[in-house]
């Protein structure tokens, strides 16, 4: 193989052009974090119940879903959750390289099936499923410096103008907001209800039933007389938006024209939609959203892709509303990546003054460094084909390898050098001999490392993918 290369120097600059190139655009699409994904997978069911206590959920929701997803392919264990606020919340966590995606198809699938056994609140709220991973990867909090907003017109805004837009960048698996919506607040009075005898659940139906958007038809559509030449769509006043107009509906009503009205057993008023929790700022009011990446996210780019569209958004937001990021995990990425980084600068300039002091002419000295970029960007094909990221055990992995790489090198130019000095013979004849002499060397040094190294991509479990990733990478 050496003789051939030597043979066809052009065949093997072209080699390396090509092992540079595909290292370079390789390495720009690989995910960035600061240690290797060494947690099993899993799979995030969310439900909510308004009203249900923690009982209920468990005996109505949690359960049920927790029954029908056992027996998945690749399920380790379920951890679940039941709060009083009325959230349910089931972890699926999943043999470690299982495919999420897949994993998240076979938990929509059952969760189809076992839908029509869940309480009809449940269904209307829906079922959420998250596929991200479990750690936050920013926090993002917007607050009104001079009290001019409350956190629930915080709340509302960032839900209307701002998660959508986070949820687009690439990167971003999803997106939680912690505060209130508005929404149109009933707070019935008992002692009213029992004097008209008026339960809750009427209540709620007159409210179904009187708060919807219907399709009320078309005069004039086919089939219609000759004569006809225009046709109409009837319009009426859809949903309410008002409080008064809430406060209208009808209850119930008698055939003399006496009817009672929501506002005579109940105060309507428009506030949030949720009073359970609430996020704050240096002890003032403030509206939170966090942000998880997605499997392949990288966290580097997705981090600066979404202060880049806050400080697009900065413009449209009201008066008196700014933002502020008060947790970010990419900023322990990007220094734990830049002192590694730092460490592969280093070591290339001690490995180049070593070479230097050793071999007394910076000709030899830069003959053996052009191999080290060749080496460490390919690298980037192999990790992006493994499915590795850019991670603090890789690259220190490269930081090693880089004197095992100059240490072959040196080999070959000494021995090309001896043999020019003591024989009467060109460059090209010299390479072909020093070669001919060192190869088996060469080959048999590099086999031990491998035999030394290849073994560690072999562990299980967790402790496996970390030792995998930087045996591997080497």
């Amino acid at each position: 193989m050496a003789q051939f290369f030597i043979n066809r120097p052009i065949f093997a600059w072209v080699i390396s052009l090509l092992i540079l190139l595909g290292g370079t655009l390789a390495v720009q699409n690989l995910p960035v974090m600061a240690y290797p994904d060494i947690s099993p997978p899993q799979v995030t069911v969310t439900a909510t119940y308004p009203g249900a206590s923690a009982e209920v959920i468990e005996d109505t929701v949690t359960s049920v879903i927790e029954e029908e997803m056992n027996g998945i392919e690749g399920l380790r264990y379920i951890k679940s959750d039941s709060s009083r606020t009325g959230t349910s919340t089931i972890v699926l966590t999943f043999a470690t390289g299982t495919d999420t995606d897949i994993a998240g198809v076979e938990v929509q699938n059952r969760l189809k099936r076992v839908e029509a056994r869940l309480p009809a609140s449940v269904r209307t709220q829906g079922v959420n499923i998250d596929k991200t991973r479990p750690d936050f990867l920013m926090v993002v909090s917007l607050y009104s410096p001079n009290g001019t907003h409350n956190a629930t017109d915080l709340g509302d805004y960032v839900d209307r103008a701002i998660l959508g837009e986070m949820r687009r960048i690439d990167g971003i698996g999803s997106a939680q907001l912690f505060s209130s919506t508005y929404a149109m607040r009933v707070w019935v009075d008992p002692k009213k209800m029992a004097s008209y005898a008026i339960t809750p659940s009427e209540i709620s139906q007159a409210v179904r039933d009187q708060n919807a958007q219907l399709a009320t038809g078309e005069l004039g559509s086919l089939p219609a007389p000759s004569n006809q030449q225009i046709n109409a769509t009837i319009l009426v006043p859809s949903r309410l938006s008002t409080p008064q107009e809430f406060g209208n509906i009808i209850l119930r009503s008698s055939s003399d024209g006496a009817t009672v009205r929501l506002k005579d057993v109940a105060e309507v008023e428009r506030g949030a939609n949720n009073y359970g929790s609430a996020a704050m700022l240096n002890g003032q009011d403030s509206a939170a959203f966090a942000l998880k990446l997605s499997n392949a996210g990288n966290a580097l780019e997705a981090a600066a892709s979404v202060k880049n569209k806050m400080t697009e958004l900065e413009q449209y937001f009201p008066e008196d509303v700014e933002w502020v990021i008060p947790y970010d995990t990419s900023i322990f990425v990007d220094e734990s990546i830049g002192q590694v980084v730092q460490t592969l600068v280093e070591a290339v300039f001690l490995v180049t003054l070593v070479m230097f002091l050793f071999l007394q002419s910076w000709r030899t000295t830069l003959i053996p460094l052009i191999v080290v970029p060749v080496s460490l960007i390919g690298t980037g094909m192999g990790l992006a084909l493994l499915g590795f990221s850019i991670n603090m055990l890789t690259m220190f992995a490269m930081v090693l390898a880089i004197g095992i790489v100059v240490d072959d090198a040196i080999i070959v130019v000494e021995n090309i050098k001896r043999i020019l000095d003591e024989e009467d013979i060109g460059p090209y004849q010299a390479t072909k001999k020093a070669m001919k002499q060192i190869s088996g060397a060469i080959i048999g040094t590099t086999a031990v490392l491998i035999a030394v190294f290849i073994p560690m991509a072999f562990f299980s479990g967790s402790v496996g993918r970390i030792y995998q990733q930087f045996s591997l990478t080497i």
